[in-house]
């Protein structure tokens, strides 16, 4: 089979793809944001070129060719449903079947002359590498993590040292996952605040200038400090935080922030009321810490469940009670 029938892709990245990248950070059409599943090519491989795998998120794929640049390569991309190798090899779709099943459509044996295939370390878990050269005949070889460092793999006879297999979690790495965090909650924070609005108003006369300006303002303003708190502060300060969950590291942030918030406004409102926005706040920024959990490397799904069954019922029994003590007021 002739070369010509592969798709030849660039290695540098357009503005295109940059803002596409920008889009996938903020939320914006992430389910869509796929590449066509098969084989393609950089430079102008041969058949002893090397061929690296990877999922169908464009992302994924973006980065992968734009760390090949200089090296002719063949990449057989696998149809994970728009999901990231991660993700997609815990859910299934970056699989040991659905590897096989991309050789195997695209006539991979005839495009390349040696057996041996070149997966991200991160698809492990969704792949038996015995189980694809038993359906297959193709090898299976674990690179870097990154692939960033995938030229030093190549130049290293194709081996993964300790640092490339390492996972880091950096604070640009957690700094750049914050903006989608804000912007999932977009819609249901609007709807938040609108409740807030309405609950500072009861029993003083529905929808009073005064107390929505001096009460509905401050409470929207603690559901806000309590969103950030969660979904950027408590993020970025993570492993300097003490203790192991998730939940209690957003509560800390949530009440520092807050605390620091009623310092400013406490002569305006009554006792009940400072105590129910340190409350709320804390339980809004404990929570969204918590979700922040299917972000990281730290945690496997038996511990998020298990923190998960222990802190939301807390979190509502907060959220309850920092209402009675925001109606009461007094």
């Amino acid at each position: 089979m002739e070369n010509a029938n592969v798709a030849s892709i660039e290695t540098r990245l357009s503005w295109r793809d940059y803002f596409g990248m920008f889009k996938m950070r903020i939320g914006i059409g992430r389910n869509k944001y796929r590449a066509a599943p098969g084989l393609y090519k950089t430079g102008t491989p041969k058949p002893d070129s090397p061929v690296f795998v990877s999922a169908n998120y464009k992302m994924s794929f973006d980065l992968l060719r734009s760390n090949l640049a200089g090296i002719d390569a063949w990449i057989l991309v696998l149809n994970t449903r728009g999901v990231n190798v991660w993700c997609a090899a815990g859910k299934g779709t970056f699989s040991t079947r659905e590897l096989v099943k991309m050789i195997k459509k695209v006539e991979l044996e005839t495009f390349v002359s040696h057996r041996e295939l070149i997966l991200p370390q991160l698809s492990a878990p969704g792949v038996a590498a015995h189980e694809v050269m038993k359906n297959s005949g193709f090898k299976v070889k674990f690179g870097p993590i990154r692939a960033g460092d995938i030229k030093r793999f190549i130049d290293n006879g194709k081996v993964a040292d300790a640092e490339m297999r390492e996972v880091t979690f950096s604070l640009w790495e957690r700094f750049v996952l914050t903006p989608n965090e804000l912007a999932s909650r977009l819609k249901v924070s609007f709807l938040i605040i609108a409740a807030i609005l309405v609950i500072s108003n009861i029993g003083n006369g529905l929808f009073s200038f005064h107390w929505e300006l001096y009460r509905g303002i401050f409470g929207s303003a603690a559901y806000i400090i309590g969103l950030l708190s969660g979904a950027v502060i408590a993020p970025l300060f993570l492993p300097w935080l003490p203790g192991r969950s998730f939940a209690a590291k957003g509560a800390l942030t949530g009440l520092v922030l807050s605390t620091l918030f009623c310092l400013f406004i406490h002569e305006q409102l009554g006792f009940m009321s400072v105590a129910a926005i340190l409350i709320f706040a804390s339980s809004v920024s404990s929570y969204v810490a918590l979700t922040f959990t299917g972000a990281t490397p730290f945690t496997s799904p038996t511990g998020v469940e298990k923190e998960m069954r222990l802190a939301i019922p807390i979190q509502i029994a907060a959220v309850v009670l920092s209402c009675a003590l925001w109606i009461a007021r007094h």
